[in-house]
C-alpha cells in the first residue's frame, strides 16, 4: 500500500488527513492500515462474488478477499459506519474507493485499465504536467445504497483527494452489469452518440477486446431514456461531466461490460463542484 504521508508536505503528520466529510455515523476517509485495506477488500467480494456473479480465483474465495497487484500500490478510500462493528470488532466499512496515482501505477507495471483500453492517445495528448487518478473498484453495501449519504461520502472523499493532490484528470473503467451486449444496445449507443471523448484524446479498447458500442442510430435514442437506462454510478458520471471512449470490453471474470471514462476536472459540472466544495 502507499504511504500517503510520503515526503512532502504531508510527511509523517497523521493529523493531514482527518475525517474527509461525515453524514450521521458515516464517515469517508483514507486507509490507513493493512487492515483496513482488507476490509475494503472483504467489502469488495461481498459486493461483486457473493452478490454479483464475479467468479474469483480460488484464492481469493479462500481468504474471502478481492486483491490483486494494484491494492499495494494505490490508496483506499473508506466510507465507515463508527456505530456498527464488524466481526473483527471494527467499525463498518460499508464503501470504498480504489484511487491509483501515475507514480504509484507504474510501480505495478502500468495503469489497471491499460489491461482493456490503449491510453496512450490519451496519455500522450495530454501536457506533460497533467496528474491523473484512475478510479476503480468503486462499491457500496447493499443495506447502505438506500442511504443517502453513502456514495455522496466517497464523492466527497474524492474530492478531497483530488484537491490534496492537485489532479487534473480522472479515468478508469466503469460497468454495466451482464455481458449480453445486444440488451445493453440503448445505453451503450447512447453513450457513444452523446458522451465521446475529444477525438484527439480518444481512448479506444484493445482490438482483441473490443465491442462495438454503435448499436443504435442517433436519430432513434432519446437522450433522456439513454440517461435512465445507466446504472447508478455510470449516471453519475455522465451527469457530472464525464466523457467515454470508444468501444466497450466485456469482463467475464465480473460478468460485466466495461465503459473508459474520461472526467477531467475543468469539465465537471458546475453544480457538482458546489455539492462536493471542489473549487479546482
Amino acid at each position: 500500500m502507499v504511504n500517503i504521508y510520503e515526503a512532502g508536505p504531508f510527511e509523517g503528520r497523521l493529523e493531514q488527513w482527518p475525517v474527509l466529510a461525515a453524514s450521521g455515523a458515516l464517515e469517508v476517509r483514507l486507509a490507513e492500515t493493512e487492515h483496513e485495506v482488507e476490509q475494503a477488500q472483504r467489502l469488495r467480494y461481498q459486493v461483486f462474488y457473493e452478490e454479483m456473479s464475479a467468479i474469483p480465483s480460488p484464492q481469493m474465495r479462500e481468504a474471502r478477499r478481492d486483491f490483486d497487484k494494484y491494492d499495494d500500490v494505490c490508496d483506499h478510500l473508506l466510507v465507515v459506519d463508527r456505530d456498527t462493528l464488524g466481526d473483527d470488532g471494527q467499525p463498518l466499512v460499508v464503501g470504498t474507493y480504489r484511487l491509483t496515482r501515475e507514480h504509484d501505477a507504474m510501480r505495478a507495471g502500468g495503469f489497471y485499465t491499460s489491461s482493456e483500453y490503449d491510453l496512450e492517445p490519451m496519455l500522450k495528448g495530454l501536457p506533460p504536467e497533467t496528474k491523473s487518478l484512475e478510479l476503480g473498484r468503486s462499491c457500496v453495501l447493499k443495506s447502505y445504497r438506500s442511504h443517502p449519504g453513502s456514495m455522496q461520502l466517497l464523492w466527497k472523499g474524492l474530492m478531497a483527494y483530488v484537491a490534496r493532490f492537485d489532479i487534473d484528470l480522472m479515468f478508469g473503467c466503469a460497468s454495466l452489469p451482464g455481458t449480453d451486449v445486444s440488451a445493453m444496445a440503448l445505453p451503450l449507443s447512447y453513450l457513444h452518440h452523446f458522451h465521446a471523448m475529444p477525438e484527439n484524446l480518444r481512448v479506444r479498447a484493445r482490438p482483441e477486446l473490443f465491442v462495438d458500442m454503435n448499436r443504435m442510430a442517433k436519430d432513434d435514442i432519446v437522450a433522456r431514456d439513454g440517461l435512465r437506462s445507466l446504472p447508478p454510478l455510470l449516471k453519475g458520471y455522465v451527469r457530472a461531466g464525464c466523457c467515454i471512449g470508444e468501444g466497450a470490453v466485456i469482463d467475464r471474470q465480473f460478468d460485466t461490460t466495461d465503459v473508459f471514462i474520461y472526467f477531467p476536472l475543468s469539465g465537471i459540472d458546475a453544480r457538482y463542484k458546489s455539492r462536493f466544495g471542489l473549487t479546482k
